[in-house]
């Protein structure tokens, strides 16, 4: 069987520039066949005229690129483009999906989980959030904004240009408060570095957190966003049946809360690493590299949730 066709969900408020970044990765002749699916409910069609009203509408660009309108439930609009790309119809090696501005992007991750068919055939790349500087203060009033923001392993910033310095360095630092993992990076005018896009393996079971964690401070309790990074680090091993029991008790109370997380951990009596992370309810763990014998083996946990009780989650992991 072919290697899984890998997929970007690129999310973002309403007038963040989803459609601009769409039109640049449709267009630009970068040699990739990417195919990129919107739907009926966006904020604005890539091409209203040509993409008409059935339930799964395909144009083949000049470029290789497939530019794709879904009228249906996405799992079904998902595997009917499986069968057009198996019959030979089209032709694409990525899938870039576009949610809508007030979307959650939760069900459209779980949906690469969830569906075994699907996971065969699909990889969940990565999440990329596109973020409004100018509008981003009214944007992240709203909780749905900030999880879009949460949700993100990439996080693009839109309309720079038209900000001071003082406010894009705020608005840093901001965004870092909520989602401590997610690199930020300026796009301009739609255009920016695809490998920022793609190859993120976001959704990897491996041992690295995010460049977010390690460059930037932890700041905790400054802002009044409900959507918050919280990191838990130990350098002492942690029993394996207590981490158990604790993450499935963090899971049955506060599933909905937890947003994205990811740990790398020291299990004591055991050389390797063992590595987790989930979306919601949804996680898988593994054993990876053995640790270096002269490397610190520190255990560090990242969570990205909704308001969740900070003092007694610490308290929890200490107890491990």
């Amino acid at each position: 069987m072919a290697n899984p066709i890998p997929v970007t969900v690129l999310t973002g408020f309403l007038g963040a520039g989803k459609t601009t970044l769409l039109r640049y990765m449709l267009q630009a002749q970068h040699g990739l066949k990417l195919a990129v699916i919107e739907n009926e409910f966006s904020d604005a069609d890539i091409d209203s005229q040509l993409l008409g009203n059935e339930p799964v509408q395909v144009l083949t660009l000049a470029n290789g690129c497939v530019c794709c309108s879904i009228h249906t439930d996405l799992t079904k609009g998902l595997f009917l483009l499986l069968e057009r790309l198996d019959a030979g119809d089209i032709a694409f090696d990525r899938l870039v999906i576009e949610c809508t501005g007030l979307a959650d992007p939760a069900p459209v991750a779980q949906t690469f989980f969830i569906e075994e068919e699907l996971r065969d055939r699909y990889v969940l790349d990565g999440i990329v959030t596109l973020v409004d500087a100018v509008n981003a203060g009214e944007h992240l009033r709203q909780t749905i904004a900030q999880a879009q923001v949460g949700f993100a392993d990439r996080l693009l910033v839109s309309k720079t240009d038209l900000v001071s310095p003082q406010s894009f360095e705020a608005l840093s630092e901001r965004l870092g408060r909520i989602n401590n993992r997610a690199p930020i990076r300026v796009v301009d005018h739609g255009e920016v570095d695809l490998s920022e896009l793609l190859d993120i393996r976001g959704f990897n079971l491996n041992a690295d957190l995010g460049a977010g964690v390690q460059a930037r401070p932890q700041v905790i309790g400054q802002g009044s966003d409900r959507i918050r990074s919280l990191v838990l680090r130990t350098d002492r091993p942690l029993d394996l049946d207590r981490l158990s029991a604790f993450m499935n008790r963090l899971l049955e109370n506060h599933g909905r809360q937890l947003l994205r997380y990811k740990g790398v951990l020291n299990i004591a009596g055991e050389p390797r690493r063992l590595v987790f992370q989930g979306v919601l309810k949804l996680y898988g763990f593994d054993w990876d590299t053995p640790w270096e014998p002269d490397e610190p083996r520190e255990s560090v946990v990242v969570f990205i949730a909704d308001d969740l009780p900070e003092q007694a989650i610490r308290e929890g992991f200490a107890a491990l």
